[in-house]
């Protein structure tokens, strides 16, 4: 038993032996953070540090007081400045006599008002859920009493949502919509609000033609149903007034675009609304060929995630010569038609 007792005794001296080595070595090194530093605990004077002070063991054992410098703070999204809400542009009203197409500016969406010679109204889509008071805003600002056509182009939010505030507040008159349909709350409220009004869909497809005075309006798309592919869905609509045209796209696709030209669709037009918010899904170069258009638009909202226009859609419209106008850079874009000639014009 005394053995064993001894034993032990001389056990604990060893390692009391072995701990006093290490802590010559290094003061009292507790746990370290992730610079490899910790504070001082035991022996701190003599390693001339104070209690509690931090410090950190460098590769040659010596030791270092100044903790090492962190980075910069990082940016944090809430920091950043928000961007301001959008806000209705100041218009001029539509000339008499003459042709009016305002590519409306409701941030990331479309939303494209159409006044004719003849006095009719139209209006192709209404931008997000909370573009709808401000499109309401413009056409109040244009005078615009009733709509003789509203024409969704396909159940996007960025299209139809504000639609329905643009029918609870106007007196419409018809409306055009592609045979298909989603499951989203801001697709139900805009088919609630047509029922509201006392109206019934009319589908807009390939080859249904608007019955308007004075100006000669059909869809060149959709050709086909395209199952689950909204934006191929898309209603697409040649107007013509005069020796003028114009050809309004919505989000159609490459394989719309396709579909389209294999059909022998009329789609060339002095004007193009630009596909898709210039995204390098569509405007593919054999639909801007058979297009040909003189001017372009994109109707885009200003820093959205999409990288919308894309690079590779604004290189193809300026290497066919096309003048391209975007709503992010210039606003609310004017288009006016005499028949003969075109004239643009921007708010900014």
């Amino acid at each position: 038993m005394k053995k064993h007792f001894t034993a032990i005794i001389v056990t604990i001296l060893l390692v009391s032996g072995a701990l006093g080595v290490l802590g010559s070595v290094y003061a009292s090194p507790g746990r370290t953070d992730a610079n490899g530093g910790h504070t001082c605990r035991t022996n701190c004077a003599k390693y001339g540090l104070k209690d509690g002070e931090y410090h950190y063991h460098n590769a040659d054992g010596s030791i270092t007081k100044t903790p090492p410098k962190t980075p910069p703070k990082a940016t944090e999204p809430s920091e950043t400045k928000p961007s301001a809400p959008l806000k209705a542009d100041k218009l001029k009203p539509p000339a008499n006599g003459k042709l009016s197409v305002y590519f409306l500016n409701v941030g990331q969406g479309d939303a494209t008002y159409i006044h004719t010679a003849n006095g009719d109204d139209i209006l192709i889509d209404g931008g997000k859920n909370e573009a709808g008071p401000i499109v309401v805003d413009y056409l109040k600002q244009l005078g615009v009493k009733d709509i003789e056509v509203l024409i969704s182009t396909h159940p996007d939010e960025d299209h139809v949502g504000g639609l329905d505030t643009v029918l609870q507040k106007l007196v419409v008159k018809s409306v055009y919509a592609p045979k298909v349909s989603h499951t989203t709350d801001t697709f139900k409220d805009f088919l609630l609000a047509v029922k509201n009004e006392g109206l019934t869909i009319k589908e807009a497809k390939a080859g249904v033609a608007i019955p308007l005075k004075g100006v000669t309006a059909k869809f060149a798309g959709p050709t086909k149903a395209y199952g689950d592919d909204l934006n191929d869905w898309s209603a697409v609509l040649h107007l013509a007034f005069g020796k003028t045209s114009f050809l309004f796209t919505g989000d159609a696709e490459a394989k719309s675009e396709a579909d389209m030209i294999a059909a022998k669709a009329t789609l060339k037009a002095d004007v193009l609304k630009v596909g898709h918010h210039g995204s390098n899904t569509s405007t593919s170069a054999a639909f801007l060929k058979a297009v040909a258009p003189k001017y372009a638009v994109i109707s885009v909202g200003a820093g959205n995630t999409y990288g919308h226009p894309k690079k590779t859609i604004l290189d193809r419209l300026a290497s066919a010569k096309v003048t391209t106008y975007r709503t992010d850079t210039k606003g609310t874009v004017m288009a006016v038609s005499d028949g003969t000639k075109l004239t643009f014009g921007t708010v900014k």
